[in-house]
């Protein structure tokens, strides 16, 4: 029999999380196991979870969500689970979704997803699905081709074994779309949303349209660095996917102009950084360090961030370098 375990990632709401495990406790069709990974959280979550009898936890650093999939789904597959359910700490379950999902469990080749809807409303869907925007205009079960991980996400560990995992490297936001391309794109594997298998989800924020400072919203540098491999894995060519690149940064330089009240012209230099690190595929920071580097470099007078890499450039092709030789040939003058 294939036992299926519950996978929650979790960060800082301690309030959502017990909720989210409440909804999952009482499904109609009860997971086999339920496995917790807290990401660094500094609130009472982990005071609460060690305090649980019927929750597996695994405390790590605050890896991102990116981090957290990865290792919850690494643990459940080494573990021999066949089913893996996965959703965030802000996800609430309708339920029966897990027991309605399951009737569509018949292959082990289909990415299954629950319907995700508007915790407020709940009849609107949180993400785009098709060209429905509510659940009442959806007729049949099953919306083919379509997913939205990792939001009600049932993952059968056939496609871990094709696919592989998450990749952590992304830390926050598109490691989900980019795992969820390459099981449908690269390995051909049909994702399907089952619309009577609902979780509810808190309504998202186009954080891009709200005013933002440049100088601490370090989900922006992830948010426009993590979509270029994201359209990487979403196109069979590098050149679509660069392409696609290029419209999404100027669709969002256009937002930064119409709806950013202030400084404006430091917020289209921020980019170059994450634009940059994109295309030369450089992964390696962490919120912490993003932070660090917004609040010194761009607190600049906006010269100084224009001309420095300017001039670095000019030096680097015009002025040869100083080396080990050139250091010998100075000594014989």
């Amino acid at each position: 029999m294939e036992r299926i375990i519950a996978v929650v990632v979790s960060h800082n709401r301690f309030t959502m999380l017990a909720d989210c495990i409440n909804a999952i406790r009482f499904q109609t069709r009860k997971p086999d196991a339920i496995l917790v990974v807290n990401n660094g959280s500094a609130d009472y979550t982990s005071v609460w979870l060690d305090q649980q009898t019927d929750i597996i936890q695994i405390y790590q650093e605050n890896l991102g969500s990116a981090g957290g999939y990865n290792k919850g789904i690494s643990w459940a597959y080494e573990k021999g689970f066949s089913l893996i359910w996965c959703m965030d700490d802000d996800c609430c379950p309708k339920f029966d979704a897990l027991e309605n999902i399951m009737l569509y469990q018949n292959a082990d080749n289909e990415l299954l997803n629950c319907a995700v809807l508007n915790n407020e409303n709940k009849s609107t869907f949180v993400n785009k699905t098709l060209h429905f925007n509510a659940i009442e205009e959806v007729n049949d079960n099953v919306i083919e081709g379509v997913g939205h991980p990792f939001n009600g996400t049932l993952i059968h560990r056939s496609i871990i074994e094709k696919v592989g995992l998450p990749q952590t490297d992304f830390f926050y936001w598109g490691e989900e779309r980019e795992y969820f391309y390459r099981i449908v794109n690269k390995f051909k594997i049909p994702a399907k949303t089952i619309t009577h298998s609902i979780v509810y989800h808190p309504e998202l924020s186009h954080a891009h349209k709200k005013e933002w400072d440049y100088q601490s919203s370090w989900k922006m540098y992830f948010y426009l660095r993590n979509r270029y491999k994201v359209l990487q894995s979403k196109y069979s060519y590098r050149f679509q996917a660069f392409l696609n690149y290029a419209y999404f940064l100027l669709a969002f330089m256009k937002s930064i102009v119409i709806y950013q009240k202030e400084n404006k012209f430091r917020k289209l230099l921020f980019m170059f950084w994450p634009i940059k690190d994109a295309l030369f595929n450089n992964f390696k920071h962490t919120p912490d360090s993003v932070i660090k580097k917004m609040s010194t470099q761009y607190n600049k007078p906006i010269t100084k961030i224009v001309f420095s890499p300017l001039k670095k450039i000019i030096l680097s092709l015009f002025v040869p370098q100083y080396t080990e030789s050139t250091k010998a040939a100075l000594m014989e003058l």
